[in-house]
């Protein structure tokens, strides 16, 4: 990863006129920045020789914090179409300063070598911060010792699935292991909860009868299959001893209500949802040709009635993230390169690669959305999207949050500005956009990232490889 130079180490930058946007308080006031660090905030601030932003009519806000993406992730025979290069820019044009990866355990390897494979990815790429989650797909005596290891080494959360069964899925008595073995090391089980049992034979099914189209991918993954699963794993959490566990892009209303069941009884259960469940349904899957296809993701999109019910969740905190599941493939194959993608599954939903793109889009769907739709407040979008996960991913105050002493990942952010959204003009290495022709309200203008303007004006003005690997801590609880 490339070094700071002296010179750029001690630059101060002075934030002036804008409206301070954390996730307790909106307040007018100034923000100096010396070197990484925020160093006063104020009215009037002096500092002769620092550089000026002026941020008159703007929001001042902590850099988004991404939880959930898949950058260059292998998956169905090809891989995500983002690298740590792409990806990061992308989310940096979004408003997003800091991503959270997954590094995926080979069957047998130990988390050491998958750990240094991913940050060997990002080395030399990312062009903001970035953390590491460990996808675990081989639970024994050994690897439940490396995960001691791996949470002092600041990789502090463990994704295990309860789905695709053969490549990623893990047993119950796994599952129960990890999360005990989390409750004595202070990390933190992230949760793809779906049945993947049942779901296979809904596939085969579906496959034998020749129902072979996008949208059967979604009929193979009901809802009914998330929230058993999403229950189960509350209850394996309980017997573990009420540890804490988080549920990943949760889509559904029969999900939620699982999750809520076990927050009102004082239960440490958290989860999170993505923009694609929000704003986008089981309705897309029906767009003509092979279209449907830009949606396939796991688990799928929803009937709309689901999007209401995800709304009141961020808005009563029984969500508390919003990530995004950025996994991107192409549906063209030769796009600036790229192999066949998407194009695997024609004929046969099965074979067409689980994901879609997200990391760029997801701050100002949030915002036009939640806080212009008046569904959630100016303080809790920002909690959803900075702070909280700041908190629950062991980077607070460090990151999430605009204090004196925290890193400078600062967004200075255009309520008035409008942009339509579209793959002509997104940053991501993916040949469409799941929002193509969505008019959006809100912008970010000027993106610091440790107290380096690296979006200014439409433009990227810093360089790849700046980003630096995040060495997370134990989640900092919240009810």
């Amino acid at each position: 990863m490339a070094d700071r130079t002296e010179g750029e180490q001690m630059a101060t930058t002075l934030i002036t006129g804008g409206t301070i946007v954390t996730a307790a308080d909106i307040y007018k006031g100034d923000v100096l920045i010396d070197g990484e660090k925020v160093a006063q905030i104020g009215k009037n601030l002096k500092a002769p020789g620092a550089k000026r932003i002026v941020a008159t009519g703007k929001y001042v806000i902590p850099g988004g914090i991404d939880v959930h993406t898949h950058m260059e992730l292998p998956f169905g025979g090809t891989f995500a179409s983002d690298d740590f290069e792409t990806g990061t820019i992308a989310a940096a044009f979004g408003g997003t300063t800091s991503i959270i990866d997954f590094a995926v355990q080979g069957f047998g390897e130990r988390l050491e070598k998958a750990r240094d494979a991913w940050l060997k990815k990002a080395r030399g790429k990312a062009a903001i911060d970035y953390g590491l989650h460990m996808i675990v797909r081989d639970v024994n005596d050994k690897v439940l010792r490396e995960m001691d290891t791996m949470v002092k080494e600041g990789v502090s959360s463990f994704k295990l699935f309860m789905a695709y069964p053969g490549v990623f899925m893990v047993d119950d008595a796994s599952i129960f292991k990890a999360l005990g073995r989390t409750g004595e090391n202070g990390g933190l089980i992230c949760m793809h909860a779906e049945n993947g049992g049942v779901i296979d034979v809904l596939v085969k099914r579906a496959l034998a009868k020749n129902n072979t189209a996008p949208k059967w991918h979604a009929l193979t993954r009901p809802p009914e299959a998330e929230a058993e699963a999403t229950y189960r794993a509350f209850r394996l959490a309980e017997m573990a001893g009420g540890i804490p566990l988080y549920i990943v892009h949760l889509s559904s209303s029969h999900a939620l209500e699982q999750v809520r069941l076990f927050r009102d009884r004082g239960f440490p259960a958290y989860a999170e949802t993505c923009p694609q469940y929000l704003f986008l349904s089981i309705d897309n899957y029906d767009e003509p040709g092979f279209d449907g296809a830009k949606y396939v993701m796991s688990p799928p999109l929803r009937e709309k009635w689901h999007q209401d019910e995800l709304w009141k969740g961020l808005a009563r905190n029984d969500l508390q993230v919003v990530s995004t599941d950025h996994c991107p493939f192409c549906m063209k194959e030769g796009f600036k390169g790229l192999p066949k993608q998407k194009e695997l599954g024609k004929g046969d939903f099965s074979k067409i690669p689980n994901g879609a793109p997200g990391v760029e889009t997801r701050m100002v769907l949030l915002y036009d959305g939640g806080v212009v739709g008046k569904r959630i407040s100016l303080n809790r979008w920002v909690e959803l999207t900075s702070t909280t996960p700041a908190k629950l991913m062991g980077m607070f105050p460090k990151k999430g949050t605009i204090a004196a002493g925290s890193d400078a990942d600062i967004v200075i952010w255009d309520p008035r500005a409008t942009q339509t959204l579209s793959a002509k003009t997104h940053h991501m290495r993916v040949d469409y956009n799941p929002y193509e022709g969505k008019k959006v309200k809100g912008k970010a203008t000027t993106v610091l990232s440790r107290g380096e303007v690296i979006i200014d004006k439409d433009k990227f003005v810093s360089r790849k490889g700046r980003g630096r690997f995040i060495k997370r801590g134990s989640p900092l609880l919240q009810t």
